[in-house]
């Protein structure tokens, strides 16, 4: 906090800046999930296909992970609210052009580019003006808790609110609705005062932005293109890696030659938040990827219109709600790491129903106990991870942590989608019920990683709460 001044009027009311951060962040992530009970709608309309509604869904995630880290820079030289205001206007102006969308160009330009670029630079500030404006432990964990949950949420229940939209009205207002919530948020977010000013000597390093975001493009495009061309795809994944070598070897160069880059490698430092990222990557890689799995499943090959699949959905809502409300008591009781492990084992046991029930019976039923479980299971470890990372800089590194941390859940979001649905796309018309199968194992296999990560987290450390 700068000044007395800023601190008496960010202290008046501390929900009154709390509800349009953890609103955006419900919305970018309900974003992300919305689109996956409108395959059949969209692409009827669109003249498209299943993969063409997943290559959208994708580069949405891909745009947003790309330009985190970029996004997250970026706040400490135009400010904190400054981008968070301007992302919020880029995100409703894609929300609109996506509905009133002619065709699949026009929805990737909409969707994929202007809401990934609006929500790149608007969520990076939701988690730093988060760690600066709730100073104490617990009023800052219970902020965390509240945005993390809202994200799980807006993830969870965005089949369900999409699905009775498009079938109430069409698709094309479930994107619509994101403009209106949008506009609500820049309404809201008019009483946050920004508690550092900006810095526009600030240098940006534009080379290490453009590296950074080539080389995770090039990569997530070439698992895309593995049901197409499997020599392509190997080819644009070594690009991505290779581009990516080159980018943090002029993050060191940089670093050593007195230069800031975009990235600081004293991020890397900490093995309690390298390996809290990876839990985060594997969390919303199973979020993202399951959502996107069985509801491409339900309306491909049971043919399940939006409302129907959004109903079935409302299992794994109501799972993440109850242990994100929970998870404020969970914390008192268990360390982090425990809770965090302890998702992954619910969550796993989920994907295994998932695959075990549904497999040679129709009934709509047999998806609800796996589905309940992964809810449960996610919403258990979400707030936790967030946590683990944030808390362990301080507060001068606060921005580079949040984008990286974002950028590495988005990209977890991306890896869900890309992986998952490419295996489900591969077999869907073909074998289906064995491309369904396939598709949950590779989702399995990356909870499973995200497990192991947790058995590494330092006792002492995983139990502590984010700091400034």
């Amino acid at each position: 906090m700068t000044d007395s001044g800023t601190a008496a009027r960010t202290a008046v009311s501390p929900r009154a800046i709390l509800v349009p951060l953890a609103l955006a962040q419900f919305i970018c992530s309900f974003a992300g999930s919305n689109m996956n009970v409108m395959i059949n709608d969209i692409s009827t309309d669109l003249h498209t296909t299943v993969q063409g509604v997943q290559v959208v869904i994708t580069l949405f995630l891909l745009t947003m992970a790309a330009l985190m880290i970029p996004g997250g820079k970026l706040t400490d030289k135009y400010g904190r609210k400054r981008c968070f205001m301007l992302g919020l206007i880029i995100y409703g102006i894609g929300a609109l052009l996506s509905a009133a969308a002619p065709g699949l160009g026009v929805l990737i330009i909409g969707n994929s580019i202007l809401e990934g670029v609006g929500t790149a630079l608007l969520i990076p500030p939701v988690y730093i003006l988060t760690t600066m404006l709730f100073t104490g432990v617990a009023a800052r964990a219970r902020a965390f808790g509240a945005i993390s949950a809202m994200g799980g949420i807006g993830a969870a229940s965005g089949p369900l609110i999409g699905g009775l939209i498009t079938a109430a009205i069409s698709w094309r207002a479930a994107f619509v609705f994101q403009a209106l919530i949008i506009a609500t948020i820049i309404w809201l977010a008019r009483r946050i005062h920004d508690p550092v000013p900006a810095d526009p000597s600030r240098p940006f390093d534009v080379g290490g932005a453009v590296l950074s975001a080539a080389g995770l493009v090039l990569f997530v495009t070439g698992i895309l293109a593995l049901d197409n061309n499997g020599w392509v795809a190997v080819g644009l994944m070594a690009a991505g890696a290779l581009v990516l070598w080159w980018f943090f070897a002029s993050v060191r160069k940089k670093e050593r030659a007195g230069v800031e880059p975009l990235l600081s490698t004293r991020l890397f430092h900490s093995v309690t938040s390298n390996l809290g990222l990876i839990t985060q990557n594997a969390q919303w890689l199973l979020l993202s990827g399951i959502s996107f799995v069985v509801a491409a499943f339900l309306q491909v090959v049971r043919g399940y219109d939006a409302i129907q699949t959004g109903i079935i959905f409302t299992a794994e809502t109501a799972g993440l709600l109850a242990s994100s409300l929970a998870a404020e008591r969970l914390a008192k009781r268990w360390p982090q790491r425990t809770l965090i492990r302890s998702g992954f084992i619910v969550t796993i046991a989920g994907v295994v129903l998932l695959i075990a029930l549904v497999s040679g019976t129709s009934s709509v039923w047999s998806f609800v106990p796996g589905l309940l479980l992964i809810g449960i299971g996610l919403g258990a470890m979400l707030t936790p991870s967030v946590n683990v990372v944030q808390g362990a800089f301080s507060s001068e590194l606060q921005g580079e942590i949040s984008g990286l941390s974002r950028s590495v859940s988005n990209l977890g979001s991306s890896f869900g989608t890309a992986i998952a649905g490419t295996v489900l796309v591969a077999g869907i018309t073909s074998t289906p019920e064995r491309a369904y199968a396939l598709a949950l194992v590779v989702l399995g296999a990356a909870g499973l990683i995200g497990l192991f990560a947790t058995l590494r987290l330092p006792r002492e450390q995983a139990a502590d709460s984010p700091r400034g």
